[in-house]
């Protein structure tokens, strides 16, 4: 098992081993960083941001054109909606094993405060490790502090740590010893 993060060429730069090393740590999967390769669809003009849900379709398809099996977590900078919200930090159609997060939302400087390249860093762990928990068959979390505990907001998702709890912890082993008995 690995995960693989596609890192799109506008999203902040410099971040890429710092976020990818700890999503790596609190799962126990090993991550490797590339450059986006994926075509970047879903541009929604009137709205001024992208359908997350027609970036996953334009995932899924290079994930089967190019026969990778393993996660794979996007990293893009624009701002992202799905149909019914008016927008999220990020989604994930485990079906698929495909995930996106955004950098917009996450950013200090969306609310008009001063840029934190910490806080962008512990965010974009955070909500990236709870997208790639999604792929790995792990579901929404009732533990605040947990990293699969499903913010209603920026105020929630900093409120979160960046560990499972004991319960996904246990959840997220046994599935990973599942695929690895199956893999063999």
């Amino acid at each position: 098992m690995h995960i693989h993060i596609f890192w799109d060429s506008l999203a902040p730069d410099g971040l890429q081993v710092p976020v990818a090393r700890s999503i790596s740590a609190i799962l126990g999967v090993p991550a490797t960083v590339t450059e986006n390769p994926v075509r970047m669809m879903g541009y929604v003009n009137e709205r001024r941001q992208v359908d997350a849900q027609v970036l996953l379709d334009s995932l899924s398809a290079y994930k089967y054109r190019h026969d990778i099996h393993e996660p794979v977590l996007l990293v893009v900078s624009q701002d992202l909606f799905r149909k019914g919200s008016s927008s999220v930090f990020g989604l994930a159609r485990e079906s698929v094993g495909a995930a996106v997060v955004s950098s917009a939302r996450l950013a200090n400087e969306f609310y008009g405060k001063s840029g934190d390249d910490a806080d962008i860093i512990d965010r974009l762990i955070k909500e990236g490790t709870h997208e790639v928990g999604h792929l790995l068959g792990l579901g929404h979390c009732e533990d605040r502090e947990c990293i699969m505990f499903r913010p209603g907001g920026l105020d929630e998702l900093d409120g979160k740590k960046k560990i499972l709890c004991d319960l996904c912890y246990t959840k997220l082993k046994a599935k990973l010893a599942t695929t690895l008995d199956i893999s063999r």
